[in-house]
């Protein structure tokens, strides 16, 4: 790619953001006094509304779980009584350190770890899956570290597994070392056993992971890490609020939790199918013991004593009361109603892909639905999807694309709207071969070395457009 079409690209992106900036006012200075608040609030509506059409009619694949108009309007309730909570003052907001405790407990429990975690399962409350799977990955470093002597520490985790392990490895000098997938596209169990050394410090696995949709084979990763000695982490991010919920109504999900004597932590995202406000996640530990590596403290500071569990000192107490609340309003009961609801859609949409002859299913999934094509271009369909008003997530090796089915989806007639309109996008690609969108030849790119780079330039470039004003 030339730098030219590089700078065609950068443009059409940049084009997704210049509505807001030319019929709104831009500010790159304080103004020289305070606005109106009712100005200001009117603005905001003004900017809401023109996003709400995509995810409240259904159109994005995950993004928004839940969005209801009644449960929004709950947790604005929770968190307008709740908006200065600060857990870095328990002794002001002791409601704060009750709600935190309280998700982990109610968690844990959840996902095996017993009632009130009184099996030793405990853990922290993050800002999100990325924040989670970052903690986990460094206190897997410093316990191997102060137990072990490792100081060149690798992490076992499947080429399908969340890029913040990735992002782990290159924040806290640790390498990660990659696991094939088997043509069930799951974690190879043999060739992550033999991957294992001296220097691994845990081995990961997803339920399910973020491409596919697939549970990989927890049950014999733990047994392998304990075997071995090293710790195992389940990304649960997407699944910890569906998976129980799923195996109880009898769907076929294997063990994935603590239950399973090899697993050492979990991370589960409250902001996802949890039904909380974006901005929590939970992340788990079998004992105490490894769970304080996770801590931040020091007795030296000349401003006192500090302490921080996560990696923020400072922490929006009102998010953790929402995600606390939603989980009360929910129940197991609704929960259990929840997640039938987006499995029944899932299982529809599945249909609809699989009944298209162009494009497949990878793998089994229950409720991420990934297909790919042999017959046409996949990033073309997407982009066509993308002029539908669709917004899908594209992946790569092979070229994909998927579809997180959420409460979104189950509305009257979404799931009909998204195979009608995939089946029409695919016949369009079918009949002009040639045509595609921006991001088709993005994707395209990241097939090859040499250009390769070029794309992460990019990225560079449209992280660049985002924080322009």
């Amino acid at each position: 790619m030339k730098s030219s079409d590089l700078d065609f690209v950068v443009e059409a992106l940049e084009a997704e953001l210049r509505p807001y900036r030319e019929t709104h006012h831009t500010y790159t200075r304080l103004p020289a006094t305070g606005r109106d608040r009712d100005e200001i609030l009117a603005e905001m509506r003004a900017l809401a509304a023109g996003e709400q059409d995509k995810w409240k009619s259904g159109f994005a694949s995950g993004a928004v779980y839940h969005g209801g108009a009644e449960h929004i309007d709950f947790l604005n309730d929770v968190y307008a009584v709740t908006s200065q909570a600060n857990p870095l003052h328990p002794e002001l907001w002791p409601s704060a350190v009750k709600y935190e405790a309280e998700i982990v407990a109610m968690t844990a429990s959840m996902l095996g770890g017993g009632e009130s975690g009184d099996q030793g399962v405990c853990g922290t409350v993050s800002s999100g899956g990325t924040e989670s799977i970052l903690l986990a990955m460094r206190t897997y470093r410093d316990r191997a570290r102060a137990e072990r002597g490792i100081t060149d520490p690798e992490i076992v985790v499947p080429v399908s597994a969340h890029a913040a392990f990735d992002k782990a490895a290159h924040y806290f000098g640790i390498r990660l070392v990659p696991v094939p997938l088997g043509p069930d596209w799951k974690a190879d169990v043999a060739a992550a056993a033999r991957l294992i050394t001296d220097k691994t410090v845990a081995v990961v696995a997803s339920a399910p992971g973020f491409p596919h949709g697939i549970i990989d084979p927890v049950e014999e990763l733990a047994d392998l890490a304990l075997r071995r000695g090293v710790g195992c982490h389940v990304d649960c991010c997407l699944g910890g609020f569906v998976l129980p919920w799923a195996e109880r109504m009898g769907y076929p999900v294997p063990p994935f939790d603590f239950r399973l004597p090899g697993v050492t932590s979990m991370s589960a995202d409250t902001h996802k199918f949890g039904y909380a406000a974006k901005g929590t996640s939970v992340v788990l530990y079998r004992t105490n013991e490894l769970r304080r590596y996770q801590y931040y403290r020091t007795a030296t500071w000349m401003g006192g004593l500090y302490y921080s569990p996560t990696f923020a000192g400072s922490r929006p107490g009102a998010l953790t009361a929402e995600a606390w609340a939603a989980m009360l309003a929910f129940g197991e009961e609704g929960y259990m109603v929840a997640t039938k609801a987006v499995l029944d859609t899932a299982a529809t949409i599945r249909r609809g892909i699989e009944a298209i002859p162009e494009i497949f299913v990878l793998g089994d999934p229950l409720w991420v639905i990934a297909f790919a094509s042999d017959q046409v271009d996949v990033y073309a369909v997407m982009d066509q999807m993308s002029g539908k008003g669709w917004s899908l997530n594209g992946l790569q090796s092979p070229p994909a694309a998927h579809i997180c089915v959420t409460l979104r989806h189950a509305q009257p007639g979404v799931a009909d709207r998204f195979v009608a309109d995939l089946g029409a996008s695919v016949q369009a690609v079918r009949s002009l071969p040639g045509a595609h969108g921006v991001m088709a030849p993005i994707y395209g790119m990241t097939g090859t070395v040499k250009t390769r780079g070029t794309v992460e330039e990019l990225l560079a470039r449209y992280g660049d457009l985002q924080f322009k004003a």
